[in-house]
């Protein structure tokens, strides 16, 4: 009998244990993704003041963007506010900012200037390579909640999850419209 309860209570210490260490690589991995919208979005007024040099009649795209950004930013997760809700609204106010970067990014094309401006060119050049670190971050998030929300699940392993209050993560969503490819005209 007390070879039994040794037993269970090392079963029970390593999974706590290993449910706090992938607890702990979602909680890393958020802050990552978080890190890299934050890189984009210091990015943005910059971005938007070498527009603004360049094109007097386009105020309403840099309203639109700097706009996008404020609600962006406004819209702050901890780790521990991960719900699908919170997700939802944050995934949507970063979409936003994106549709809106898109719209600078495709006036610019009316203006030949600025498309050769060296800083202009850099600032470009930062936008797209953090879009890619994003992501890369939400893609290393996504495996990070897949391996803690399988682990959380698992038998016996989820008795000892409910006890000590780990709950599922939730995922990224992909925006409404995404499986549907671009359409592309020449």
């Amino acid at each position: 009998m007390l070879v039994a309860l040794t037993a269970m209570s090392t079963l029970s210490s390593c999974n706590y244990n290993s449910l706090v260490e992938k607890q702990q690589n979602v909680d890393q991995a958020w802050a990552l993704v978080e890190n890299q919208y934050q890189r984009r979005a210091d990015l943005i007024p910059n971005l938007v003041n070498t527009v603004k040099g360049y094109s007097t009649h386009e105020e309403e795209t840099l309203v639109k963007v700097t706009e996008a950004r404020a609600k962006a930013t406004s819209i702050t997760l901890n780790a521990d506010d991960l719900t699908e809700e919170n997700m939802a609204r944050f995934q949507e106010a970063q979409n936003e900012l994106s549709s809106a970067l898109k719209s600078l990014l495709a006036v610019t094309e009316a203006y030949p200037d600025l498309k050769a401006n060296e800083n202009f060119m850099n600032l470009q050049a930062q936008l797209e390579g953090t879009e890619n670190r994003i992501a890369t971050e939400r893609k290393r998030y996504t495996e990070s909640v897949l391996e803690y929300n399988t682990a959380i699940k698992k038998f016996p392993t989820t008795i000892y999850a409910g006890w000590f209050g780990f709950t599922p993560r939730p995922q990224f969503k992909a925006e409404a419209g995404a499986e549907k490819a671009p359409e592309v005209k020449f």
